[in-house]
């Protein structure tokens, strides 16, 4: 069996395969899920005789894991290999070796002994990757049969992916649930049915948009399936401080939580508005009081209304509404907020009938 470019099973998550040879690179890397750059690739560290080389290991879409190899097998990223699994053996895809291996795994915090960690046993054969790619065949029918089975069970528990083991001995559950499932019953019936080792693994809602991929309200590919690894916590602050409405609808991403994107410009944000002063403090003029609306961070604006004409906002200056306060606190009030003003505008409602409750189900 010779897989080829219009095999639709011969697509792992997000990347496309090229005709595989043994020995030759096998894997259109620029479309992966957590793609990296080697940007150390061309750099030779310094070789310690009889220390195992270790190498990155792709399998479905973001599932990932480090592998010692000896350096007479000579890998290359793109290489299709048959690694050490708990039973068996798996096939995977090197993604990363040399030199960055090391700060890649610094990065993800990955503490397992040199001596403990699974092994590379060599490159893919012709049928290795034949039982891989009948395994890959058998992912879809099996997740569809296996959610049928669930819900005749009752079990409230969303299946979202399903990855078999290279050699077709073992298939692991990706599931998502809002409390605790008892899978018992369910793991005796999947062994039943389909021969196999069941593994359940349970992901949260920003994993489930991870490994499943998709296109953001931006037009880009999810970051979470492209680049992130580790997630943040996303907070209402973040969508405050940056002056955004408080709509749902906006602010959620695929996965229903706020968006990463909104963690990218907080800092920024947080640190020029250490420059205004604070927005509590009531600007006192001879026409009336004014109070303080919203903020434009970047351009150095604050917006302030009369407090008996909330509707009419007028834009003043940073520095200018600094001058005011240094003024009213001297006990002089000027004329009117108008003579400050460098435009003023019809305020709106943005708010859309949400409340800062809303946002915070979706929040960390």
């Amino acid at each position: 069996m010779k897989p080829s470019l219009k095999d639709p099973i011969f697509n792992r998550g997000c990347c496309k395969m090229k005709d595989f040879a043994e020995g030759k690179p096998v894997l259109n890397r620029s479309a992966c899920k957590l793609h990296e750059y080697n940007w150390m690739k061309d750099y030779e560290g310094e070789a310690v005789e009889g220390k195992p080389l270790i190498a990155e290991v792709r399998f479905k879409n973001d599932h990932k894991d480090f592998y010692t190899y000896p350096e007479e097998l000579d890998l290359h990223e793109g290489d299709l290999v048959a690694v050490e699994a708990a039973i068996g053996h798996d096939i995977g895809i090197v993604t990363l070796v040399g030199p960055l291996v090391e700060r890649q795994m610094k990065r993800k915090r990955y503490r397992t002994p040199l001596e403990e960690m699974r092994k590379v046993y060599r490159r893919a054969r012709a049928n290795d990757v034949e039982k891989w790619l009948s395994a890959i065949a058998l992912e879809d029918s099996t997740l569809y049969r296996t959610r049928t089975i669930a819900e005749n069970l009752g079990l409230e528990m969303k299946l979202n992916d399903i990855e078999y083991q290279g050699d077709k001995t073992k298939a692991i559950f990706y599931y998502t649930a809002d409390g605790r499932v008892d899978f018992r019953e369910l793991i005796k019936k999947l062994a039943e049915e389909f021969h196999i080792r069941v593994e359940m693994r349970q992901i949260g809602v920003r994993q489930e948009s991870a490994k499943l991929g998709g296109i953001g309200s931006c037009g880009r590919e999810l970051c979470c399936a492209s680049w992130i690894s580790n997630f943040q916590s996303v907070t209402t602050s973040a969508a405050r401080i940056q002056q955004l409405s408080p709509n749902p609808q906006k602010l959620a991403g695929q996965c229903g939580k706020l968006k990463c994107c909104l963690n990218y410009e907080y800092e920024a944000y947080a640190d020029a508005l250490k420059a205004f002063p604070d927005t509590n403090i009531k600007l006192l003029f001879q026409n009336g009081d004014a109070i303080h609306q919203k903020n434009d961070v970047f351009k150095g604006i604050m917006w302030y209304s009369y407090i008996t004409d909330k509707a009419n906002i007028m834009a003043i200056p940073v520095d200018k509404v600094k001058e005011i306060i240094e003024m009213n606190k001297k006990g002089e009030k000027p004329e009117k907020l108008e003579d400050f003003a460098v435009t003023r505008e019809q305020m709106t409602n943005t708010n859309e009938g949400y409340s800062e409750r809303d946002l915070n189900k979706m929040s960390d």
